[in-house]
């Protein structure tokens, strides 16, 4: 079984000249878990400068669905620079553009066409849908939830509400925007307990915060994640999109859902919303779509993306090199890596379960497929965050080889790449075992 290999102390001394570097010239609002330099990866394994080697439990933030340097999308991205690099989709029509789209429209949920926008990241997909609700309703108000991350571009980073830091000396933001509590139910804003509550949450936006605070018909969207990524890794219950997707209808609010980091079949599905039986009015992707090229793209229905020519445009969205490595990682997804998403992330949370039942510290395990969280806790009974232990789990599991991070405020993100194997994960949770074991055992 092939593991992690540690040959230097870290961070090793080529690192150690690159960091310096990086120090100097590098913009310093980039947070770096780690003194991790990378030299080269292929599949879940990356090695430094000098030569050490570690198993890959972030797949690059969730974007490198496929695994690093997977043959198919490198030959599909070499393939296609040898034809045409750039010719710009905002002044002038290229196949790989349009050929992705209409894969794109394909998968979305529902039954109706769907019309794709493509920019370069998650942040431009979500700002393209805030526009668009604008655009299409003619509203100027939203709602978002607390835990929310959409992005740093000023209309995202208005809709975020993860840290405090994020927004800092940047106000004020987009304004019309109202941050509600998301069912975040291990630790319910309204001290309540699922399903007894019957989803408070839910019924506290129309029966309160509609009669007493937002006109309802001034709202042109809510923004939400299927499952909150940089909030925690947290999953909703099962009928809560239903039931709030029904709110929404009901007043002519468009459901825009975040799939940046939960799409792109990370949950075992396409999309995650597919779990919920939700067909969301607006989709935001990026991250996983190509596999660690720069994509973004946001899909809506024909009659919703209703908006004028040169309303809304990017340069350098939907490049020809991105749109193919976007269709050949559509193609390994569908023909196996969702279905070993699915298969893949039951063998991670029953590990991690086990583990739970062992270690007092993991207060919550939570997740689907592959896109997996931890909750850390000082004791289980008060529920007290253990952000400490968090960090020196994770610099723990870097010392061993083994690449995680942080999500929440408290908790432990695991998102491998959808090509992880058993014996993958099965390392993955022998180291996680002991890091668990020295730091809070």
């Amino acid at each position: 079984m092939k593991r992690p290999e540690i040959r230097t102390r870290l961070p090793g001394p080529r690192a150690q000249e690159f960091i310096q570097l990086d120090t100097t010239y590098v913009s310093p609002s980039y947070t770096r878990v780690y003194p991790l330099v990378v030299d080269r990866a292929a599949g879940l394994w990356v090695q430094d400068l000098d030569g050490n080697r570690f198993l890959d439990f972030t797949a690059g933030i969730a974007v490198n669905a496929t695994g690093h340097c997977h043959p198919r999308v490198v030959a599909a991205i070499k393939a296609q620079a040898d034809q045409l690099l750039h010719m710009s989709g905002t002044d002038f029509y290229y196949t790989a553009q349009i050929r992705l789209a209409q894969k794109l429209a394909s998968l979305a949920p529902g039954e109706e066409t769907h019309r794709v926008y493509f920019g370069n990241s998650g942040a431009e997909a979500v700002e393209a849908a805030f526009k668009l609700a604008r655009w299409h309703t003619k509203r100027e108000l939203n709602l978002a939830f607390f835990g929310a991350f959409h992005g740093r571009t000023m209309g995202a980073l208005s809709l975020t509400a993860s840290k405090t830091i994020q927004k800092k000396n940047y106000n004020p933001l987009v304004p019309g925007i109202t941050h509600i509590p998301y069912a975040y139910c291990y630790r319910c804003a309204f001290n309540l307990t699922y399903p007894e509550c019957h989803l408070f949450c839910v019924r506290w936006v129309e029966d309160t915060l509609f009669r007493t605070t937002v006109p309802p018909e001034e709202v042109a969207a809510i923004f939400v994640e299927p499952i909150q990524g940089e909030g925690g890794y947290v999953v909703p219950p099962p009928e809560f999109h239903r039931e709030f997707c029904a709110i929404a209808r009901k007043y002519g609010i468009l459901y825009v859902a975040d799939e940046v980091q939960s799409g792109m079949g990370r949950t075992g599905k396409m999309f995650a919303m597919e779990h919920f039986g939700v067909a969301p009015d607006i989709i935001a992707l990026a991250k996983g779509i190509a596999s660690g090229l720069p994509l973004g793209a946001m899909m809506a229905p024909a009659r919703i993306m209703d908006w004028e020519a040169g309303s809304h445009a990017s340069t350098f969205g939907g490049n020809p090199l991105a749109c193919q490595a976007a269709l050949a990682t559509i193609d390994l997804l569908e023909e196996s890596l969702m279905a070993n998403a699915g298969l893949q992330g039951e063998r991670l949370m029953e590990g991690l379960r086990q583990l739970q039942g062992r270690f007092e510290c993991m207060g919550d395990v939570r997740g689907k497929g592959l896109m997996v969280g931890v909750e850390l806790v000082k004791d289980r009974e008060r529920k007290t965050p253990a952000a400490d232990w968090r960090s020196r789990i994770i610099r723990r599991a870097f010392e061993k080889g083994l690449l995680i991070l942080g999500c929440g405020q408290n908790s432990i993100r695991f998102c491998p790449a959808l090509t992880v194997s058993a014996d993958e994960i099965d390392v993955c949770l022998s180291i996680f075992e002991e890091c668990v074991q020295e730091a809070a055992g």
